[in-house]
């Protein structure tokens, strides 16, 4: 070989490597980039279970979450397959729903459910105050004992968050029923304790009175008012917060999606409050009205946050916050000032006769269509 001559080093690079130093994609290139974008697509999709999915509420949340183009699958969680069968074919059986019959005392069945969930949304519970109060065992059977199972069935599940409802009347409870939801509340609360090596949190939403939900006045009133019959009322001074029952779906989803990364909070709405005679004289004025006293359970004024919760509690955007930390810095701008209760008669959304006539407008519209 002549000295002088140049070494020549010829570097054979596969296809694709080439196309790649070369920028320019290959057909293999191309269907590895689709293959991750929807493998990143898929890790990004979520799978929801609704307990208590063919309820009032928790028909509307089902409906919000097929919307939401990153939900893969709901899974309602119930035990009457009637309702279920109705539900089905208003949403003309999405095929993303799926359908478990199963009672929230049943903790084997939730947990055989919860395979596969990212998040529960618990809407689930004996709600009727009245009826706690003659059937008290069978509420906590099902607000307490149900709860405790479903924590337990989610930490072994591996379910990623839980958030579950409560009420206002969860708040110094008077009624067998708010005292079983302060037990619960509590439970959720707690079971962050156990979520460090599992992953999964817990939080809990509160508020009061879903206008026209199962148990509501205003169907009630509008029920009696078409019969001609006069409308029933406790007393005309009591007061009841009020929300629509779309704007409570959001919260609940939008509290879900604030969750902290260590759970723990309970979320609740700033949300207005009228007083019964305000109400009435706002669907039906001049009508004629049948005082019949407080049922047993019964109070006065409804209370979402209590005079010690204000200590550890904040407030962002339009929603308080009760958190565990008892160290709060009190927050100028919050309507809710330490040391004070949130509750219907004090609360700072009141309305009187004229705002209490607009909101409920389109509502008495809808039910006596």
């Amino acid at each position: 070989m002549n000295a002088h001559c140049p070494i020549v080093t010829i570097i054979v690079r596969p296809r694709e490597k080439v196309a790649q130093f070369m920028n320019v994609a290959t057909k293999a290139d191309t269907i590895r980039i689709g293959a991750e974008t929807r493998n990143e697509k898929a890790a990004q999709m979520k799978s929801v279970l609704v307990t208590g999915g063919t309820g009032t509420l928790g028909t509307q949340i089902v409906k919000d979450l097929l919307k939401e183009e990153s939900i893969s699958r709901i899974v309602i969680y119930s035990r009457d397959e009637y309702k279920q069968s109705i539900l089905r074919d208003i949403l003309n059986d999405d095929a993303r729903l799926r359908w478990f019959i199963g009672d929230v005392r049943d903790e084997a069945r939730m947990e055989m459910a919860f395979y596969g969930v990212d998040e529960i949304i618990h809407t689930a519970a004996l709600k009727q105050v009245d009826a706690g109060e003659y059937n008290p065992l069978e509420f906590v059977k099902t607000n307490v004992d149900g709860s405790a199972g479903l924590i337990n069935a989610a930490l072994r599940s591996g379910v990623k968050r839980v958030i579950a409802l409560s009420t206002d009347k969860a708040s110094s409870p008077n009624s067998l029923y708010g005292a079983t939801k302060l037990v619960s509340d509590k439970l959720f609360v707690s079971g962050n304790a156990y979520s460090a090596p599992r992953g999964t949190y817990f939080s809990v939403v509160r508020f009061g009175n879903i206008v026209g939900s199962r148990g509501s006045v205003l169907p009630r009133f509008v029920s009696q008012i078409r019969q001609n019959l006069p409308i029933t009322v406790t007393n005309p001074e009591m007061t009841r917060f009020w929300m629509k029952i779309s704007d409570a779906s959001k919260f609940v989803l939008s509290s879900l999606d604030s969750m902290s990364d260590t759970g723990g909070q309970i979320f609740v709405p700033e949300i207005p409050s009228c007083d019964l005679r305000t109400l009435v004289e706002a669907i039906a004025p001049g009508y004629p009205v049948n005082l019949i006293g407080l049922r047993p359970g019964e109070k006065m004024h409804e209370e979402m946050i209590s005079l010690d919760e204000s200590y550890n509690t904040i407030y962002r955007e339009g929603r308080f916050l009760i958190t565990t930390n008892t160290d709060v810095d009190a927050d100028p701008a919050s309507p809710l000032k330490n040391g004070s209760a949130y509750n219907s008669e004090n609360n700072h959304l009141k309305m009187d006769l004229n705002k209490t006539r607009e909101y409920f407008k389109s509502l008495t519209t809808e039910l006596t269509s």
